[in-house]
């Protein structure tokens, strides 16, 4: 593990608000939101009011009743993200981007030529500022999980760098929701029992964060409570997951609401596999309900999959387990697939039409090269003629597109 802090996080802030305040001078300094039916993104000035992403556009109209909604430039998007990060490759090739919008980099090999972290860091932010007009905060620490907290820290637009000497000093009194993998439902937990703060989890006997939170959770969280974070960078790394997710608003949990969007969302991740001849093995699906409160349910295959009906039916499946087990849950505001366990490659396993049940679902079954071959047609129409040219049933023509699909194929994982 490093002994320095040569760690930086990038993350540009508030960014696609940020692009459109940028894009339109009128709107700096106001309130805005990208969206309509629900808010994608929110500036500073929105989330001063309470408006958040994920958010109820009647809802962010009633805490902000000046806000001003957009509906975005997404070719801008993709287009300002890359260019932020190639400022970034400009000073080191250890450059690992996990969003459009962040990244991570290791700057140990270029302090040479471009001075110490925290100058690299200053030029960086410099740069980008200057060259995009666009805000951008940057942690620097020793490892990846304090730098990322670092930059949340230093938001808006701002710089923060954390000498080794001083990292629990940094670390222990900032709250447990500043940590990778702390969502709402996690810091409910750990609230129930009197942690609020990283300080307070690192106190915590481990024995008691595994009976509340699961032994890999607990573990995990234990060890980054005390900085103990050995991942390096990885500048060239393969996906392992495909996934999607779209915000629905506040829709009654019934089949008529998710099935088409489910189908939708398999449309899109399964699309992604073809692609690239990786099927998975393991579906993922994650339900989020009005509270903001989120229950994910999984099933591991006995053979890859990667075709839209087979996945789409599997998360249906899995959300009818996880209503079942929420009776009491009668909204959802969001609901995302991915599939992991990804293939190298496929070679499809013919099997012997034997009658067993669920048929449709084995990908070497009859009907399951039936259901590839369907695709692959609807593969090639689109490549031609575009994506709308063609689509699944009810996903087609019944889904509320609350969320343009530009948006969504910026905020999907690429494999």
């Amino acid at each position: 593990m490093a002994t320095t802090a040569t760690i930086l996080h990038a993350d540009l802030d508030a960014f696609y608000a940020s692009v459109e305040q940028m894009l339109d001078a009128s709107l700096r300094g106001k309130p805005i939101a990208v969206g309509g039916g629900v808010v994608l993104a929110a500036s500073y000035e929105a989330k001063a009011f309470g408006v958040r992403s994920g958010m109820p556009g009647r809802q962010a109209r009633e805490l902000c009743p000046q806000l001003t909604f957009v509906t975005g430039h997404f070719k801008d998007y993709q287009r300002l993200g890359d260019a932020a990060i190639k400022v970034i490759g400009d000073f080191t090739p250890l450059v690992e981007r996990i969003s459009i919008d962040e990244a991570f980099a290791d700057v140990a090999g270029c302090t040479h030529l471009f001075g110490t972290p925290a100058e690299i860091a200053m030029a960086i932010r410099q740069r980008v500022r200057t060259e995009l007009g666009l805000p951008i905060s940057v942690g620097v620490a020793r490892t990846k999980h304090l730098a990322k907290i670092a930059s949340q820290v230093a938001k808006p637009d701002g710089l923060v760098v954390v000498d080794p000497d001083t990292e629990l000093e940094f670390l222990h009194p900032l709250t447990v929701e500043l940590m990778w993998g702390v969502g709402p439902v996690t810091k409910a937990r750990l609230a129930e029992i009197g942690v609020l703060t990283i300080g307070q989890l690192a106190k915590t006997p481990g024995w008691s964060l595994e009976r509340l939170l699961g032994p890999a959770a607990g573990e995990k969280l234990a060890a980054l409570a005390w900085n103990r974070d050995p991942r390096e960078i990885r500048s060239h790394r393969r996906a392992r997951s495909a996934g999607a997710q779209s915000a629905i608003g506040r829709k009654p949990a019934e089949e008529r609401v998710f099935r088409p969007t489910l189908v939708h969302l398999a449309d899109r991740v399964a699309t992604r596999l073809r692609a690239k001849s990786r099927p998975g093995r393991t579906v993922t699906v994650r339900v989020r309900f009005a509270d903001l409160s989120s229950v994910t349910r999984s099933i591991t295959l006995d053979a890859p999959i990667f075709a839209t009906m087979i996945l789409a039916e599997l998360a249906e499946d899995l959300v009818r387990a996880i209503l079942a087990d929420h009776p009491d849950e009668k909204i959802i505001s969001l609901l995302a697939i991915s599939v992991s366990h990804i293939e190298e490659h496929w070679d499809p396993e013919l099997e012997l039409p034997f009658g067993l049940e669920e048929e449709g679902r084995r990908p070497g079954s009859r009907l399951g090269m039936a259901r590839w071959a369907a695709d692959c047609a609807v593969d090639k129409i689109r490549d031609r003629f575009g994506w709308d040219a063609i689509g699944y049933g009810s996903a087609a023509l019944g889904i509320s597109r609350f969320v343009p699909d530009e948006f969504r194929k910026l905020a999907e994982k690429d494999l």
